[in-house]
Formats: structure tokens, sequence, C-alpha cells
């Protein structure tokens, strides 16, 4: 596509930042409107290094050249800074998105929601000390760099006995309760991270398992990314984890995700080859997708890898990680109080769910490979030019167009039905 001056229109992604000062963001958005630049996107957040300032997050569709002209005249607006992201001239109308794992530097910092901020009904909200103890935490995530060491925590004795008695709980469950690929790992995590009912692992010695079992890595963040930043992470196997522990007054309930929820709910299974590459091909869905899209695969991943459960010799067992890190909805999952549906990812994707209370509707999977299989069939009928392809040698994002993808097929269809002939060939 063309701009109206002939160059060509990328999507940008474009960070400035302001002082926090009254009429500072309106003289900055008129920049855009006296450009007639539409705004596909903006979020804000407080600048990590000036706490008078502020930083906003743009996306627009227009011509690189033209976003330039953007950028020097917010400068001569006042802005602090100004810097564009990244194009993308080959990926036709896709969002911008991480094409390199160290790409995931630039928004891992951009957290929508918890982090150092708390809302006013937090448990921890009037706790100066616990503030000050989320403030830490924050600022190890913004400042973590990929590549790097997860620093290690002195975890307090209050964080120890909170950590304590989640854990005590739900390992009475998990033999019960979880599917089997979670209860073959768990023992793995006890003998090589420390899992223990009186130390928390670390986050850089769980990382380290984990990328030998399967290749995922996790990376500390702040507190809540956006669904398309969150999900794009798990396209390069990486698990954005928060280091904080919930407050002590309310152990077994938490209103964000913390420690206990990623440690015990999610990191397990990642650990599970099936699962593991389930994950990914979510992850793998959403680069590129539009607004829409990556709001129906961010319901798919919580019906899934947040609250699924899948059926085992006839029972049902958990392994969604809301599911394994509360004891009460592990409980009540497996009861005939909620409704239990079979997992689809055309219909679960557009099913409404509460974040607050337990999950009136679950779904089923057979296996985590069927349920890969059906999303990755469920992504081939986005309006995408490409289908994004995982290189772990040099972690990075190949993009195939359609046509090299239906190639591929065929060169492997041709192949299997080759060694298949072969084959009969022998035993006749």
């Amino acid at each position: 596509m063309q701009a109206k001056d002939g160059d060509q229109v990328d999507n940008v992604s474009l960070i400035f930042a302001i002082d926090s000062k009254p009429g500072a963001l309106q003289d900055a958005l008129s920049v855009f409107k006296d450009t007639g630049i539409d705004l596909e996107h903006i979020e804000s957040r407080p600048s990590k290094t000036n706490p008078k300032q502020y930083e906003f997050y743009v996306q627009t569709k227009e011509s690189t050249n033209k976003i330039r002209q953007v950028a020097d005249a917010l400068i001569g607006k006042g802005a602090i800074s100004a810097h564009i992201l990244d194009t993308n001239p080959d990926t036709d109308n896709a969002s911008w998105f991480p094409r390199k794992i160290r790409e995931l530097d630039l928004f891992a910092d951009r957290v929508l929601d918890a982090g150092r901020d708390l809302q006013s009904d937090h448990p921890g909200f009037t706790d100066a000390n616990y503030r000050k103890r989320r403030a830490y935490f924050a600022d190890i995530a913004i400042n973590y760099r990929h590549g790097e060491p997860i620093p290690r925590i002195d975890y307090t004795e209050d964080e120890i006995k909170t950590w304590g008695k989640i854990f005590g709980q739900l390992t009475k469950l998990y033999p019960t309760h979880a599917c089997a690929e979670f209860n073959q790992v768990f023992p793995l995590l006890i003998e090589n991270c420390n899992y223990r009912e009186d130390t928390v692992p670390q986050l850089e010695d769980i990382s380290r398992f984990l990328h030998d079992s399967t290749g995922f890595r996790l990376r500390p963040v702040a507190g809540l990314l956006s669904s398309r930043d969150f999900l794009a992470g798990l396209a390069f196997r990486v698990f954005h984890s928060t280091q904080y522990i919930r407050h002590s007054s309310m152990p077994l309930y938490t209103p964000e995700p913390d420690l206990c929820h990623e440690i015990l709910g999610h990191v397990p299974l990642f650990a599970n080859k099936s699962f593991a590459e389930f994950s990914q091909e979510i992850g793998l869905a959403s680069l590129g997708a539009s607004d829409e899209d990556i709001l129906r695969l961010a319901t798919v991943f919580w019906f899934t890898v947040e609250f699924g459960l899948c059926r085992q010799n006839g029972e049902l067992k958990a392994y969604g990680a809301g599911l394994l890190s509360s004891f009460g909805e592990l409980e009540y999952c497996l009861t005939d109080k909620p409704e239990v549906r079979p997992f689809d990812p055309e219909t679960t994707c557009v099913q409404e769910y509460p974040v607050t209370e337990y999950q009136p509707v679950y779904f089923v999977a057979d296996s985590f490979t069927s349920a890969k299989q059906k999303v990755r069939e469920f992504a081939r009928k986005m309006k995408k030019p490409f289908t994004a392809r995982y290189n772990p040698y040099t972690e990075c994002i190949e993009l195939l167009d359609n046509n090299t993808q239906l190639k591929e097929l065929a060169i492997s269809i041709q192949s299997d039905m080759a060694s298949l002939v072969s084959a009969l060939d022998k035993r006749t």
C-alpha cells in the first residue's frame, strides 16, 4: 500500500516521552492531528528514569518518512524524546511484533497493571512495606535484559511463610486433581529447583531447568502485560513471570498473577514437550494478528493454559495454571457444579468469562497434541499474509508467505507418500 505522497505505508511503532505537566499531552497529540495521522493504538506509562515524565507508545499505519517528520515535530513541541521502534515492510497489514528474541526487551517493562502501582482495593495497598517491596521487584524486571541471569531474591520470612502455606495446601491435591504430565514433572522440580515448603524457588534455577527440558525460559516481569506482548513471548518459548509474592493477609487469594501462580501453576507443564509446543503455537499465531484476533487468542489461552481441563483415562484432570495455583478452584473445577464443554477454538474464543470468581464454564482437551493441532488450524483462518515459524538455532521468527507454506506442505506430503510407497514395496 502506498501513501498519498508515494512513500510505502508501514506498520510503525513510536515511543515518545513528555513532561508530566498540563497541556503537554494535548500538544503532542496535536502533531498527529495536524499531519492527518490516525493512531491505531496508544498506551501510557510512567517513565522508568524520571518520575516527572510519562512515556507514550503508539502504533499507526503510515509511511516511515512521515513518522520521522512527526518524531522531529514532537521534539519541537517539547517532547523529551521520540523513537521509532520498528517497521514491517514485509508483513503487509500486520502489527509490529518482535522478530528476534532480544526484541522482547522493547516491551517487557510496558505493564498495564500491578507492578509498583497497586489499585486501592489491593490487599497490600495500605501496607507501606509491601508497596516498597513491590517497587523493588518492579525495578528488577524493568532493568532486566535478555541473556542476563535472573537476579536471585532474598525472600523475607513473611514471604516464605505465605509461599509455604500455598505450597502445602496445593501439593495435597495435585496427585488426585492434576493431569498426569504435571505430576510427572513436579518431582523433578523438587529435585532440581528446590521446590520446598520452607524455601521459595529462584526463577534463574527454574529457567535453566525448563530450557534444558523443552527450550522454554523465564524472564522477570513487573506486572500484567498486554495480551499481544505476553503472547508474543510464548512464540519464542519465553514466559514472562513475576517474582513478587501476594500479600500475606490473603495467602489463598491474589488479584493478579504472582510468583506462586507462575511457578506452581504454569512452570511444571512448560517442562512437558507436548504442552510447550501447544503453548508456543498460541504465541506464534498471535504474531502480526489483528486486535480482534489477539482478543480471540487471549480467550483461547484463558480457557486452556490458564483454566483448561483434559480427559485422562475417562476422568477429568486440571492442567490450567489458574486451577493448579488455586486450592479452592482446583477442588471446584472437578465437581458437577461448572459446565464442561469440549475444546474447540472456534467456539472457545468467543466465550465470556469472569476474572474475580470461579469459572462457570470449562473446556476439555483430548490431549495437548490435539489441542495444538486445533489451534494451528484456527490460526490458518486468520487474515494474515504469512505464517510465523520459530527457528530455535537463531532464536528468530521466520515468516512464510501463503504460497511458500503451500509449497512446503505439498513437498512434505509428497515425501510422506514416497516413504509409504517404499515401505509397501519392501513388504511385498
